[in-house]
């Protein structure tokens, strides 16, 4: 099977790459790896706003966009921008192979 290389750059600057496989969803790497900041306390219902992540530009138009049920949980998201997206509504694909998000600070 194909593996998929996605990282996850923390708010402190760490850099972390992992491998997936067609079919993962990019919040089931992130909990699998133990990821500082993908909560995902809904378990992937899109259902809460706690995998929320930005999305580098350069791979914001290569993702499918984001459904109505999910880009109104975005607009609860602290520290919303254009490219938020929730980690558990990307089903990672072999196209996203270098996939690079940011995971949000929190915000005072």
């Amino acid at each position: 099977m194909e593996i998929i290389q996605v990282t996850f750059i923390q708010p402190n600057g760490d850099v972390l790459s992992y491998d997936a496989r067609p079919g993962d969803t990019l919040m089931e790497v992130a909990v699998d790896n133990g990821v500082d900041g993908i909560l995902a306390q809904c378990g992937g219902g899109c259902s809460c706003c706690t995998c929320h992540c930005w999305v580098d530009a350069e791979w914001a138009d290569k993702l499918p966009s984001a459904q109505p049920e999910e880009a109104d949980l975005l607009s609860y998201a602290p520290g919303w921008r254009d490219t938020s997206r929730l980690a558990c509504q990307i089903r990672l694909k072999a196209e996203h192979d270098g996939l690079t998000v940011r995971v949000p600070g929190v915000e005072p």
